[in-house]
């Protein structure tokens, strides 16, 4: 979001029909989440297992009968040095937080920028990035360990094989040469995951004036 809390359109937002929760941080960290379906409730806003951290970086939330969670996990750069060290225990952090949501008993998605390249298939270029944090082996084998514990990165499940990218830099015309990479995730438990009928990535948004260097990542949730 990358906006102060108090500068959140949370009215503009609601005259459009969204209620929202929201995390904000000046210029650097951010986390929102919107919804269409009534209030509401914000079940929480940060991970335990480190009072010191003060970064917005994560936000969960109960609509409809499902656990959201949105979260923007730390880049880690440069490698190595503490912003990778930070990376790795947060998201040790998270693995540890997910673990409990899965106990719930309940259709849980955990959404977000996760700054993590899973594959070789989730980048234009690998050997560009062996040294960089999305891609080290660190950050990856802990992003496995978290699938493991019973989460399906659902937009690779629809495209097993296909370069599919959600994120394209600014420099030398990155989107023009599709030279992109796969940061988006969506993690999706066995109880919500029997119920998505579709995902993709709205790639052409990126390529509109003024556009995030994300694009828009989505999945169906058929209703019951």
């Amino acid at each position: 979001m990358k906006a102060p809390d108090d500068r959140f359109p949370e009215q503009t937002l609601l005259d459009a029909g969204y209620y929202s929760i929201w995390q904000g941080q000046q210029s650097w960290n951010g986390v929102a989440i919107l919804s269409r379906y009534g209030e509401i409730k914000e079940t929480r806003r940060r991970l335990d297992d480190d009072p010191d951290d003060t970064h917005s970086r994560y936000i969960e939330s109960f609509i409809n009968g499902v656990v959201i969670a949105c979260l923007y996990l730390p880049n880690g750069n440069p490698y190595p040095g503490p912003k990778f060290d930070y990376k790795l225990q947060w998201i040790k952090r998270l693995t540890i937080h997910a673990k409990r949501l899965l106990g719930f008993g309940l259709p849980v998605a955990l959404i977000g920028d996760f700054n993590i390249i899973p594959t070789d298939l989730d980048t234009y270029k690998p050997e560009k990035y062996r040294n960089n944090a999305l891609f080290r082996p660190e950050a990856r084998k802990l992003f496995r360990a978290l699938l493991r514990q019973g989460w399906t990165d659902v937009i690779r499940k629809f495209y097993p094989e296909e370069r599919i990218y959600t994120f394209w830099d600014y420099l030398r015309h990155a989107y023009e040469r599709d030279a992109g990479l796969r940061l988006d995730h969506f993690l999706l438990n066995d109880l919500l995951l029997g119920k998505v009928s579709g995902g993709g990535v709205d790639r052409h948004i990126r390529s509109l004036e003024h556009s995030s260097d994300h694009a828009p990542v989505w999945i169906e949730i058929a209703s019951d």
